[in-house]
């Protein structure tokens, strides 16, 4: 891996139970002892799993990591509804088991309507901030402000298991997608409420919980860390050399004409830029008639 002695690198991380993304980022900044760290898509104290942390130049690419699907498996506990749609808060309507009567069947008929483009309210207990104040510092106070719904995109929802009142769900989603207000609109769909127990996140893109490694487990866990170059390699790469190399670098905008092969990248609006060598330098966004250099990197 060309750029692990630098330690610009994404490290796969299978977050543990009860701890914060920005406490996770922590212990492995200081264990790498880098000056820069952050992560790409926050994870909840209570959800486990796949946590991309990027150190040093790696931080730059956090967007592009953070836009990339997400698969999730959630366990979640019908009858009951809490005010912050997990185990964490506080119990504010109940069901009966007796009258948890609720089927396989008619659970796979509600599920369907969730899937494609949905629109998602984000639960009042999120880092969602209004007029500058997280969300959750105005629900701590008992105060409920009314939140503007958001597209997100569930690909899939596939159910694991079933054994009343916990209900097993496999979810691929877009970014952005709350699972928690995911878990409460199906149970207020199925009529009964429901709140989640139970969060693993699976993948994020490329990155599986297979190839993760715990905290614990680092810096010895060699293939859960990669280089920026394999960590975007789902994005098409173009040599630059001569003129537009140097444009490049200098953050300029490169001009090409409409018969250049960058019209092959129709799937994809961003652009690995490499020099002759085939060296990662920058990130570039693929317009009209030219490319913009949205990322350089110092590798």
């Amino acid at each position: 891996m060309q750029d692990l002695n630098l330690m610009n690198i994404i490290i796969n991380l299978n977050k543990d139970y009860g701890i914060t993304s920005h406490d996770a980022v922590t212990s492995v900044k200081k264990l790498f002892k880098v000056r820069k760290a952050g992560h790409a898509g926050t994870l909840d104290p209570i959800a486990t799993g796949v946590l991309l942390i990027c150190l040093n130049e790696a931080t730059k690419i956090s967007p592009f990591l953070s836009n990339m699907d997400k698969e999730y498996i959630m366990t979640t506990k019908l009858g009951e509804t809490t005010d912050t749609y997990d185990t964490e808060g506080r119990v504010i309507r109940k069901v009966q088991s007796s009258h948890l009567n609720v089927q396989i069947k008619e659970i796979k008929e509600i599920i369907q309507r969730f899937i494609g483009e949905i629109e998602q309210v984000p639960p009042m207990y999120s880092a969602i901030k209004v007029s500058g104040e997280p969300l959750y510092k105005l629900a701590r106070k008992g105060i409920e402000i009314e939140r503007r719904p958001r597209k997100v995109i569930i690909n899939s929802i596939e159910i694991i298991s079933f054994k009343s009142p916990f209900l097993k769900l496999k979810v691929s989603c877009s970014k952005g997608t709350y699972m928690r207000s995911l878990c409460n609109d199906i149970g207020n769909a199925i009529g009964v409420g429901a709140h989640m127990v139970e969060l693993i996140r699976t993948k994020i893109g490329h990155f599986h919980i297979e190839n993760s490694a715990k905290i614990s487990e680092l810096p010895h866990k060699i293939h859960a860390m990669y280089s920026i170059d394999s960590a975007l390699n789902y994005l098409p790469e173009i040599i630059l050399e001569g003129d537009n190399l140097r444009k490049a670098k200098n953050g300029n905008p490169i001009t090409y004409v409409s018969d250049s092969p960058i019209h092959q990248f129709t799937h994809s609006p961003f652009i690995r830029l490499k020099n002759p060598e085939g060296r990662l330098f920058g990130i570039g966004k693929v317009l009209r008639n030219s490319i913009k250099i949205e990322r350089l990197l110092k590798l």
